[in-house]
């Protein structure tokens, strides 16, 4: 069993394979940066977790698709899809200022990104009448911040897409999830890295809730 991490880093991508393969998954990292993605993965095997990586821009749907594929190929298809990419600072501009192409970005970023990569692995998980595919996102996706209007606007449309997926999903054996988290990541933060990834982990186990909801009122 693998889990594909789209946006993977040395931080929560790095903690939620930690965290699924103590339960004896393998871990498939997706990101843009080669040098880092490999450095990840080293770190990560010589933890003794089986970690394969490949390259994309998330915005290159059909990278991301040849990406998730090419990990397939290795590890086998995904059990779990985590789809948690780390927004740009470009994209965080207040309402006012936001322009169209300020808002294009982030949804190729969030929702186009988000359509490839959850297309790529139903396939195979339908075929096999089980998977999770889990989004997550900041606050903002719950609570729009008229400071970051383009991630706004993104997020709230990738929770959309994903609340879909779930109510078509969810009698065919697939869980789709939403986690959206409020205020930072990071040790000593708002949220300590480990939690998050225990809450990712029990999003896929439980399997109750559509959405959670993590330092938002």
């Amino acid at each position: 069993m693998s889990i594909v991490i789209v946006g993977a880093g040395p931080g929560l991508g790095a903690a939620v394979a930690r965290r699924f393969a103590r339960q004896g998954m393998s871990a498939g990292l997706i990101a843009r940066d080669a040098g880092k993605l490999e450095a990840l993965a080293a770190k990560l095997r010589g933890e003794g977790i089986t970690a394969h990586f490949a390259t994309a821009d998330i915005r290159d749907s059909a990278a991301l698709s040849g990406a998730i594929a090419a990990l397939a190929e290795r590890l086998g298809p995904a059990e779990v899809l985590e789809y948690s990419p780390l927004p740009a600072p470009e994209f965080m501009k207040p309402v006012l200022e936001t322009t169209v192409d300020d808002v294009r970005g982030p949804l190729e970023f969030s929702v186009l990104g988000a359509v490839a990569a959850a297309t790529t692995v139903l396939g195979p998980m339908l075929d096999a009448g089980r998977g999770t595919i889990l989004f997550t996102t900041g606050g903002e996706a719950i609570d729009p911040d008229r400071l970051r209007a383009g991630i706004a606007i993104s997020f709230a449309a990738e929770v959309a897409y994903a609340r879909m997926l779930h109510d078509e999903l969810r009698d065919r054996g697939i869980h789709v999830g939403h986690t959206a988290i409020g205020g930072q990541i990071a040790p000593g933060a708002d949220h300590e890295l480990a939690d998050i990834a225990e809450a990712l982990w029990r999003h896929h186990t439980d399997r109750a809730e559509f959405q959670i909801r993590l330092g938002i009122g």
